[in-house]
């Protein structure tokens, strides 16, 4: 039996200094939302002298843009996007606190690099279940840029949301260990 660990937002530099690559973990507690578009509008703020819309230190970003939410339901299908097209802006965002990432594919080394230096964590959660993860999230609110539609920030409130540690604060990288695995086989 595979043991996950039980983690709940805000996360504190001492929590994430102990997850590894591999570790299977279940996100509890506020997440928020936010693709390349909310990323370039907060670092938009950032230069110009601004507070951004969220609070980030300790918290989550999870990189989705979800569907709209069907009767009955809090939101709809909350699929991760590929997260490559934030790294341009992460870095600045780690500086301020921010814990963790969750979204799908490589990060840049510069990103990695940043992880380490401001202890966050990259999470990747299940391409192509986007309907199942959507079952994880209890509650879900617009908190920023309305006008960007499926892309704007959400704040989501998520219980035993899945996920799985890709880079860790020592600069792991599953990705580049499962190549690894697999070259040798």
């Amino acid at each position: 039996m595979i043991t996950k660990i039980k983690l709940t937002t805000p996360l504190s530099d001492e929590v994430v200094e102990k997850l590894r690559i591999g570790q299977k973990v279940l996100l509890n507690g506020v997440l928020y939302t936010g693709r390349d578009a909310a990323h370039k509008k907060m670092i938009e703020l950032l230069d110009n002298g601004e507070s951004l819309p969220v609070e980030l230190k300790g918290q989550i970003i999870y990189y989705v843009g979800p569907s709209p939410a069907k009767p009955g339901r809090v939101i709809g299908s909350a699929g991760p996007t590929t997260s490559g097209r934030m790294d341009a802006y992460v870095p600045r965002l780690l500086a301020l606190g921010l814990k963790g990432m969750i979204g799908k594919g490589k990060r840049t080394p510069e990103v990695i690099k940043a992880m380490k230096q401001y202890k966050a964590i990259y999470f990747a959660a299940v391409g192509g279940a986007a309907a199942l993860i959507s079952k994880c999230i209890k509650e879900a609110e617009v908190v920023a840029y309305p006008e960007l539609g499926p892309e704007a920030i959400h704040r989501l409130v998520v219980e035993d949301f899945p996920a799985i540690v890709v880079n860790d604060t020592l600069g792991g990288d599953l990705y580049d260990e499962g190549t690894k695995i697999y070259a040798a086989k």
